[in-house]
């Protein structure tokens, strides 16, 4: 039998999570930076590259779930999880690096299919790669806290890889300013190298960790039922809905950091910096809330989390009434390290509750199907993302944005409201809805999971 309740080996917390290094690295480059590439490197319109990233979502709408059902039906000996794992290695590879290797003689209404193809075709890879590493993880342990420090491991290495990109950022920003600078050829290097590293690491995760087989074969065979049965778990609606309010808010931060760095703050080479001062607080924090679970319950402190995010980043609105450089930048990394404290208990209890809402589902359908679930709460994640760059497409265009200039107090406005005030609105809004209507805790767990464990 395949013990998934005991304590899980440091060794299988490590596989698990080292894939999350080339994951981070990827998409924090591509979320935070190739927006920026595309309109001040690329020279593609705001607009067009919001509605870029908007299709991207409309198109997962319909790859998220079924990438998450193919796992959940997968019936092959090497795994439904590590076989979809190991696939997404090929067009991962292809996708990410043509985002960052446009061909040079490439312009106009080329260039944008260019771009739309490859954004589409990275996200879309992705979503091989996350929906069933996500859905492992809540395979690998059924403990209520073991759980927690499962995706907490995850989370760091992901940080850890998200921390590499700042430092390619750092390049790219450089070289962006540099006389004669060529920062196309340095994105390609750069993402030539990810490819080949993060393939490495996937490779090595799968073939380390073992799947439980008594897993396999239980989920409905009609994809509208499972897809069904997540809504009508009622602990999983109130996820949906807080994770996309949540992830609204969220979205503005990764888009508009760089930009805020450069046109608001004036000091665009700390933008790293800046990024640094909240991931490093991510990382290291995670051990601190591991224990805090425990002893003031999973729910309590990822209310909390939520609530310190929004206050975090609203109070970097005030940057925008600050005197000089400096008063702006010790504004902003304030915020950051707060927010990036809150994030450190968001990244690991986060999945470990979605974990348990799966359970529950066991309790009322009898199926395990991780999958499904995962790929309806990614598509709740990409749908904020690109609600929030659409809105910001539009409010750069419209308010009269001119890259690589000095801006209008009308758009620093824009930009400071979308970064600070939208935050501190949507995460206010999510932390109460998780207080008030989220009520599957400790206690009510452990009650179902005895009656799975008697049924197993």
């Amino acid at each position: 039998m395949f013990q998934v309740d005991t304590k899980v080996p440091l060794k299988t917390s490590i596989a698990y999570g080292l894939p999350g290094i080339g994951a981070g690295y990827m998409y924090l480059l591509l979320n935070l930076y190739v927006m920026k590439f595309s309109t001040d490197v690329l020279l593609i319109s705001p607009v067009v590259m919001g509605l870029i990233f908007s299709a991207s979502r409309i198109w997962d709408a319909f790859s998220d779930p079924v990438a998450g059902y193919l796992s959940d039906r997968t019936t092959l000996k090497f795994g439904r999880r590590r076989t979809w794992i190991i696939i997404s290695c090929i067009p991962i590879s292809i996708a990410f690096f043509a985002v960052f290797s446009p061909p040079a003689s490439m312009q106009g209404e080329d260039l944008d299919r260019w771009m739309i193809f490859a954004i589409l075709g990275f996200y879309s890879a992705m979503t091989l790669f996350f929906v069933p590493h996500m859905a492992l993880g809540a395979e690998l342990s059924t403990n209520y806290h073991e759980r927690t420090r499962l995706f907490g491991v995850r989370h760091i290495f992901y940080t850890v890889g998200s921390i590499l990109a700042l430092g390619s950022m750092h390049y790219l920003i450089q070289e962006e300013f540099r006389v004669n600078g060529n920062v196309r050829e340095l994105a390609s290097n750069l993402a030539l190298w990810s490819v080949l590293i993060t393939s490495l690491l996937i490779i090595y995760s799968v073939s380390r960790l073992k799947e439980n087989p008594d897993y396999q074969d239980r989920v409905n065979k009609n994809p509208f039922k499972a897809f069904a049965d997540v809504w009508k778990n009622p602990h999983a609606k109130i996820l949906i809905i807080i994770l996309f309010i949540e992830n609204v808010g969220g979205a503005a931060i990764g888009v508009l950091t760089l930009y805020i760095a450069q046109y608001v703050v004036e000091a665009p080479t700390w933008a790293p910096l800046i990024i640094l001062a909240y991931m490093l607080p991510s990382t290291l924090s995670v051990p601190l809330w591991i224990p805090l679970s425990r002893k003031f319950g999973k729910v309590n402190l990822w209310v909390f989390s939520l609530f310190l995010t929004g206050v975090s980043f609203g109070g970097i609105f005030l940057i925008l009434f600050a005197p000089d450089v400096e008063v702006r930048l010790l504004i902003i990394f304030i915020g950051a390290f707060f927010a990036g404290i809150a994030a450190g208990c968001g990244g690991a209890i986060g999945p470990s509750i979605k974990g348990d809402v799966i359970d529950y589902d066991e309790y009322l359908t009898g199926e395990r199907k991780e999958g499904s679930y995962f790929a309806a709460l990614n598509f709740v994640y990409k749908s904020a993302y690109g609600v929030m760059l659409l809105l910001t497409g539009f409010a750069l265009e419209y308010s009269g944005f001119i890259p690589n200039q000095d801006q209008t107090m009308e758009v620093k406005f824009v930009l400071t409201s979308l970064y600070g005030l939208l935050p501190l609105i949507c995460y206010s809004i999510g932390a109460a809805l998780l207080f008030y209507k989220f009520k599957l805790g400790e206690k009510e767990y452990e009650k179902i999971r005895k009656v799975l464990d008697k049924v197993d």
